[in-house]
């Protein structure tokens, strides 16, 4: 029997989950270079995704994972607050916190940057699912979008229109032979992002890398986080985990700009050519019109329409609180 046959029938939509304990890695700052240690925790219900700095003091530690809280995005995602407090580099692990369905956690930092792992979110989808996962005694909440809306900047859009579940639709189109077309429609449901999204790596080119070096940044960045493309050729030893690795690391980034809607979206996102900047500007039109969204609940038996990583959740307590 289903747990949620158990619970009463105003009861039977999905609910909240956290991780069932809290886990920690230590890994490499892309940009600073220095090692960073992180441990996500468990959050209460309702607390959303928040970042604490550990290496600050007071109420100035701590940061939402908000659209409205982002202050650059001109080589990553950062967060920051009223107190100049930031944290970058947010967008793997957001990216694997919405495609395992984690509504809550509290994540904590010893400095400004996530680590940068494998330029993946590959080892953050390991992380919560050796975390295990648990349901909260409260209703998930998502975002649904109920109209198109868009944003444009020269050759590059993106846009979120009304869908039954997330959907990702992304364009990409460079002039390498590394690269050049590649396309990607996904919807991100039911374990679907670990298996098809999570392993994609963040990509840059030499010249860029050696122009961020040469600037004080990119001093952690190497082979082994990142894959780098010189002229047509791609330098990892390797090669690619997908023929079309770059355009699904572009739709990763997205799922993890996109969580910061503040819950699950539920609205297909397209993108040409989109990067950081653009999601967010997207993020921000969208909020801008109320009448484009609404909060909302989705039943136990859509649970197939909405992403969990492969991660099923302890139901035990609500089923025995249920049926006392």
């Amino acid at each position: 029997m289903d747990g949620y046959d158990l619970l009463p029938a105003n009861h039977r939509f999905l609910r909240q989950r956290t991780l069932k304990a809290p886990i920690d890695c230590t890994g490499v700052a892309l940009h600073s270079g220095d090692t960073v240690t992180m441990t996500i925790n468990p959050g209460d219900a309702n607390t959303g995704i928040v970042f604490r700095r550990t290496d600050v003091s007071g109420r100035g530690a701590e940061i939402a994972a908000l659209w409205n809280n982002v202050v650059d995005t001109r080589l990553c995602t950062v967060l920051g607050n009223s107190d100049g407090v930031t944290v970058s580099t947010v967008e793997h692990i957001m990216a694997a916190l919405a495609g395992c369905g984690i509504d809550n956690a509290v994540i904590e930092l010893n400095g400004p940057e996530v680590p940068i792992m494998d330029g993946s979110s590959e080892p953050f989808v390991f992380l919560l699912e050796c975390a295990g996962v648990v349901e909260q005694d409260a209703d998930r909440r998502v975002v649904r979008v109920l109209k198109t809306i868009s944003a444009t900047d020269g050759e590059c859009t993106v846009s979120i229109q009304p869908a039954s579940r997330f959907e990702v639709d992304m364009e990409i189109n460079f002039e390498t032979n590394a690269i050049s077309h590649q396309n990607i429609r996904l919807g991100v449901v039911n374990g679907s992002f670990s298996k098809e999204l999570a392993r994609a790596r963040t990509f840059g080119f030499l010249h860029e890398v050696e122009a961020m070096r040469a600037a004080g940044l990119a001093k952690g960045g190497s082979l082994e986080n990142a894959i780098v493309v010189s002229g047509d050729e791609i330098l990892n030893e390797d090669g690619l985990r997908f023929d079309d690795e770059f355009v699904r690391h572009k739709a990763l980034d997205a799922v993890g700009d996109m969580y910061l809607a503040g819950g699950q979206i539920i609205g297909a996102f397209s993108g040409v050519r989109s990067g950081h900047a653009l999601n967010n500007q997207l993020l921000r039109a969208l909020f801008a019109d109320e009448s484009a969204w609404t909060y909302d609940v989705i039943a136990a038996d859509e649970a197939d329409n909405m992403p969990n990583g492969g991660i099923d959740a302890d139901r035990s307590e609500f089923a025995i609180a249920a049926n006392a």
